[in-house]
């Protein structure tokens, strides 16, 4: 899986790379990216509010995006980022379990799957943009197309929960004078009654080359993604993925 997944990301990059016109930041900037994301995941679901704490496994996601910036004041900029975001486990449950009409018993050896993989559409303004500091704020809408699965030796049940997420973005870079490195935090988060969303994450970046033509950054860092849904689509979940990620950005 992790070698299908750096073919994605390698031909996505090169794709990017030879339709792209090159353009002057002045004029109009492309940047294409991705990451590779070792998560460890946490927390429950199930169909109320009271669910046993689930045992995942590592695994290893993957982000990939294109931003569009443009020297037009009054129009935002254009971010489009697809996530990841699935996790598999199994165990003997510690405690019941209810799950869309079906309850799986303390003790009983199950297998489960969360799949929240989501595209974040965010529109933004870059507040300040130097070498030294840059900020940009606005707004994400997340298209999320999730998938939750339990099942044991007798029976499976699944749900589909399908709509959108609105969130706060914000992005912070702060370049080290005289080095090539800059350090940076990128935010999308919102709380609307008790369900919440947060996905952080915070770096420091690499540029490996940096000419008229084209940049050539590396990053590492480390992301947080938190999810709690209370009844969305009869869906209760408390769950994070955290982990350290490497990534790569093209800047035409």
């Amino acid at each position: 899986m992790a070698n299908n997944k750096g073919f994605k990301l390698t031909t996505l990059l090169a794709c990017c790379a030879l339709s792209t016109p090159v353009a002057a930041d002045t004029v109009f900037g492309v940047y294409a990216g991705g990451q590779f994301w070792q998560t460890e995941t946490s927390g429950s679901f199930g169909s109320n509010s009271t669910n046993p704490d689930f045992a995942f496994d590592d695994e290893q996601q993957s982000s990939y995006y294109i931003v569009l910036e443009h020297p037009i004041p009054l129009f935002p900029n254009l971010k489009v980022r697809h996530n990841e975001l699935v996790s598999d486990g199994q165990q003997n449950l510690s405690q019941d379990l209810s799950f869309f009409g079906t309850t799986f018993s303390a003790g009983t050896p199950v297998t489960y799957q969360t799949d929240f993989s989501h595209t974040d559409y965010t529109l933004y303004y870059e507040l300040f943009d130097n070498d030294l500091l840059t900020f940009d704020l606005g707004v994400t809408a997340k298209r999320v197309e999730g998938h939750l699965e339990v099942r044991s030796q007798e029976v499976m049940r699944a749900s589909a929960t399908d709509g959108w997420i609105p969130t706060l973005y914000s992005q912070l870079r702060v370049g080290i004078p005289a080095t090539p490195f800059t350090i940076y935090g990128v935010a999308n988060a919102l709380s609307i009654d008790d369900s919440k969303i947060e996905d952080y994450e915070a770096g420091i970046e690499y540029r490996v080359i940096e000419n008229l033509a084209v940049d050539l950054n590396l990053q590492l860092g480390y992301r947080v993604f938190n999810i709690e849904l209370d009844g969305l689509d009869d869906v209760y979940s408390n769950l994070e993925y955290r982990g350290p990620y490497l990534g790569l950005e093209l800047h035409f």
